[in-house]
């Protein structure tokens, strides 16, 4: 699954950049993102829960930030294991340039599940 999208968010690229580092900021970002727990340096611990047709997985895993230009860009990645449900990995890559007042975000996201959430 690929997404790609852009928003113009109302407030400077240091204070966006600022939130995207902020676990709770950053797990509002993440769909179905229950629990969000860590730091930039040590990485972030995940709980996701997913729901296609009948089968509703929770999945628990990781959460990096890679190829970091600080205010400009950077990459998350993630991946997580949802028992017989199967497994989720992907990755975002997530850019920021000023616009007016405010900022552009750009998103390229790439997901993969696997196991019987895959089957669906």
């Amino acid at each position: 699954m690929k997404m790609v999208g852009k928003r113009v968010i109302g407030v400077p690229p240091d204070v966006v950049w600022a939130s995207i580092l902020d676990a709770e900021v950053l797990k509002t970002c993440i769909p179905g993102c229950e629990e969000l727990s860590g730091s930039l340096d040590d990485g972030f611990e995940a709980v996701v829960v997913q729901k296609v047709g009948p089968v509703k997985a929770t999945f628990r895993g990781a959460v990096s930030f890679r190829d970091i230009d600080p205010g400009k860009s950077c990459r998350l990645e993630g991946e997580g294991k949802g028992g017989a449900a199967g497994f989720a990995k992907g990755g975002a890559l997530v850019q920021l340039e000023p616009e007016g007042d405010g900022t552009r975000l750009s998103y390229e996201v790439e997901a993969k599940v696997g196991g019987k959430l895959a089957q669906l």
